[in-house]
């Protein structure tokens, strides 16, 4: 039954994804849709040449005519009135159809079982919310690549397992979050391009109510399931099916919606880390509040939220899976609660995370002098393999010069977690056994990033632009992104 005063207000809704993705999974488009279905197949059984007993056209012009009429003019309130007397959803809305046009009443779902405009609506739902997911998608792409383009050549701390590591830049890093985007894209397109139409299939898909329709013509009832499809704009229809499409293809979609809340999840727990070490910080509007009770308080509070709905999205995949796996021979109805609740979720919630995400790469702000101080503070302990290797070239014995510098950082190291401060580049220039290095060119950090700038360039122009110069920007999801 729909809910014309909801009792309680769901946060996806509300809250956290556009309306432009609520609009889509509201109930008013999801019925229209289904009028639209019902409007489909009337007007192909007449193009088809659908006859009655008598001879004449079982589907007249004017009853065709009331039905596009009526294509928005949705009574849910009586809708909602006939499903407490039927129990069924799908004839409840038969009939409020039928009411608003009732010169239509007898060809209004002729032939139909309810999943072909249950099904049919969901396939058209998803690939309108994959578009929209695509183009924000794109916008989150196009913002991390000018990021990481920006920030190239930056030194910055790499880390392996959260402890200083080897140098890399702030843009290479970038590259890292833009590829996982770029793969969860490429995903996408994918089940957009092979998504296909239920069609016109019957109670348990053999389309038996259409063959005795049409007596006995089978070519007529092909070309009905095609023309069909080609109205509602889909070239292709799943060949075979029971009363429903595939589970399985539910089951695919939400894995890759839920692949999305992987990236996000990720990238998220990444700037939460960067922003406790004040290295990088999300987008802070001038009287935003961090916290009610500590005044001073920054918190990463949409890195955060995308946290949170990217788990709740990762974890959609594994009801969706379950679902498909349980379908019995043709059909059972316990896949119908279940994917009214997870498919508009899941769609609502990747909607949601994009436009953090998209927030977020288009406001991120790097505080470059607590990096290089980061950078400054580690740099002799990274130098010292080069530092090595530069004073076994001046003549110097490596175990000897290697047993030096063992000794020298796990003092410094020791000091440091006593409170002192570190001085291990003091205590190497003090040593004799280094005495001839060139100490600029060895603490250079552009000389520990290795082919970061270069990679950056690389990865940009070979996967990134070509990818971007496919879709133009578009202002009006970057206006929205912004609010």
């Amino acid at each position: 039954m729909s809910n014309l005063t909801p009792l309680v207000d769901h946060p996806l809704v509300s809250r956290y994804a556009s309306p432009e993705m609520a609009r889509i999974w509201s109930p008013v488009r999801r019925f229209s849709t289904w009028r639209r279905l019902w409007l489909a197949l009337a007007e192909s059984q007449a193009e088809l040449g659908l006859t009655g007993d008598d001879g004449r056209p079982r589907i007249r012009s004017e009853q065709l005519d009331a039905m596009r009429r009526h294509l928005d003019d949705i009574d849910l309130s009586k809708a909602d009135e006939y499903e407490r007397r039927f129990r069924h959803d799908v004839m409840a809305h038969i009939h409020t159809f039928a009411d608003a046009c009732p010169e239509a009443r007898d060809i209004i779902h002729l032939g139909a079982t309810s999943c072909f405009v249950t099904d049919n609506a969901d396939l058209l739902l998803m690939r309108e919310s994959l578009k929209l997911l695509i183009d924000r998608l794109v916008g989150v792409i196009r913002r991390l690549a000018l990021f990481a383009r920006t920030w190239r050549d930056e030194p910055t701390l790499g880390f392996t397992h959260f402890q200083p590591a080897q140098l890399t830049t702030i843009g290479k890093r970038a590259c890292l979050w833009l590829y996982d985007f770029l793969l969860d894209f490429r995903e996408l397109e994918y089940r957009l391009e092979t998504l296909k139409f239920r069609g016109v299939k019957g109670t348990t898909g053999t389309q038996a109510s259409f063959l005795a329709l049409f007596r006995g013509d089978h070519e007529r009832v092909r070309r009905l399931d095609e023309l069909v499809a080609r109205k509602m704009g889909f070239a292709h229809v799943y060949p075979v099916t029971g009363q429903t499409y595939s589970r399985k293809v539910d089951a695919q979609m939400l894995a890759s919606l839920g692949g999305l809340g992987q990236t996000v999840h990720k990238w998220g727990t990444d700037l939460r880390l960067l922003a406790h070490r004040q290295e990088i910080d999300e987008p802070f509007e001038a009287e935003q509040v961090g916290s009610s009770a500590m005044a001073y308080k920054r918190n990463p509070m949409r890195a955060e939220r995308m946290c949170s709905l990217g788990r709740f999205l990762d974890g959609l995949p594994s009801l969706a899976g379950q679902t498909a796996a349980t379908q019995w021979l043709e059909r059972t109805l316990d896949d119908s609660a279940i994917r009214r609740l997870i498919l508009p979720q899941a769609f609502l919630a990747a909607d949601a995370v994009l436009r953090l995400a998209a927030n977020l790469a288009g406001g991120l702000i790097v505080n470059v002098a607590i990096v290089r101080r980061e950078v400054s503070q580690f740099l002799p302990y990274l130098a010292t393999e080069n530092i090595l290797m530069e004073a076994v070239r001046l003549g110097g014995d490596r175990q000897d010069l290697h047993e030096r510098i063992r000794r020298h950082s796990h003092a410094v190291t020791a000091q440091v977690k006593q409170g002192g401060s570190s001085d291990l580049l003091e205590r190497l220039k003090a040593d004799p056994a280094f005495r001839g290095i060139d100490w600029d060119h060895a603490l250079d950090p552009v000389a520990f990033v290795g082919r970061a700038p270069n990679q950056v360039d690389e990865f940009l122009t070979s996967e990134i632009e070509p990818l971007l110069a496919r879709f133009p920007e578009n202002t009006a999801l970057d206006e929205e992104i912004q609010r």
